[in-house]
């Protein structure tokens, strides 16, 4: 049965950053039981299920073909790609990376940088051109990550060098078109863009050269400079490793993999504290029938 459309924002908003602050802050959340409250998910859940179980159940529904948004996307990537290629110890997820005037949905950095644009069927593809045009000069690899209804209208509108990808009815990534990667054809001035300047000073020594002595009004400004000249496999690379070192998530591994696994690419945006992530599992670990009475 297609859900209706105020459960199926219901069901989207139950995975949104309120939600994990909420939980983060005070250990539960008014937000969660109002929205559970326009949702069917209580009925499905057993009498002895937990905050976990109900998150689990609202995302089963929200994986229904046609009401799939960019959540159900990212928890895909997150799950096949992050989870079960790599791990929080080898590699990084990064959410809204920016690249040049727009901003990657999602960004796994293990041996090289690989981009995901996801174009839900909930998307309009208006900006695609635009989009791929910025990520590839900050990203080796590029993927767009569609539904059915976008296969075509995307292999037809985008470079062969760009993979395309769709997420089946079954939450399964199927590869239609293998992407290429590139870090030759990225542009050294615009992965300078996304680097914070301490970020870019490391990665000039890690290369042997010396980082501008100027004023700090100035440096921004000197280090884009001495990037502009550097080549561009050279850069990107050294955006990885940078990126990898400062952003790492390691810490987040044992928290990430105790809680459900629907809220794992939301937990992983949040980016909390040890403090948070202790009230977070408390939250999640909650039993539902307690849960519904938070107002």
């Amino acid at each position: 049965m297609k859900l209706g459309q105020t459960e199926a924002s219901a069901l989207s908003r139950l995975f949104s950053a309120a939600i994990l602050r909420d939980f983060g802050q005070h250990g539960r959340s008014a937000l969660f039981t109002r929205l559970l409250e326009h949702t069917s998910v209580p009925p499905r859940s057993p009498l002895n299920a937990t905050v976990g179980d109900a998150f689990d159940d609202a995302f089963d529904l929200l994986k229904t073909r046609g009401v799939r948004d960019d959540y159900v996307y990212r928890s895909a990537i997150t799950q096949k790609v992050l989870l079960g290629r790599h791990s929080l110890r080898t590699a990084t997820l990064l959410n809204e990376m920016r690249a040049g005037a727009c901003k990657a949905d999602v960004v796994v950095l293990n041996g090289t940088s690989t981009a995901y644009e996801i174009k839900s069927e909930r998307d309009s593809l208006t900006r695609l051109s635009k989009q791929l045009d910025n990520y590839r000069k900050v990203f080796a690899t590029v993927n767009v990550v569609v539904s059915a209804t976008h296969l075509l209208e995307v292999l037809d509108a985008t470079p062969d060098d760009v993979g395309v990808i769709t997420l089946s009815n079954r939450f399964r990534l199927h590869v239609e078109r293998e992407p290429q990667d590139r870090p030759d054809r990225t542009s050294p001035s615009m992965i300078f863009e996304v680097l914070r300047t301490e970020e870019a000073c490391s990665a000039l020594r890690s290369i042997g050269h010396e980082v501008p002595s100027v004023p700090n009004t100035r440096i921004r400004h000197e280090l884009g400079r001495v990037f502009a000249d550097l080549d561009p496999k050279v850069a990107h690379d050294q955006m990885v490793q940078e990126l990898k070192r400062s952003r790492s998530q390691v810490g987040l591994a044992d928290f990430i993999n105790s809680i459900p696994v629907s809220l794992r690419a939301a937990s992983l945006a949040a980016k909390p504290d040890f403090a948070r992530r202790i009230r977070i599992k408390q939250a999640v670990d909650t039993p539902l029938a307690e849960a519904l009475t938070w107002k």
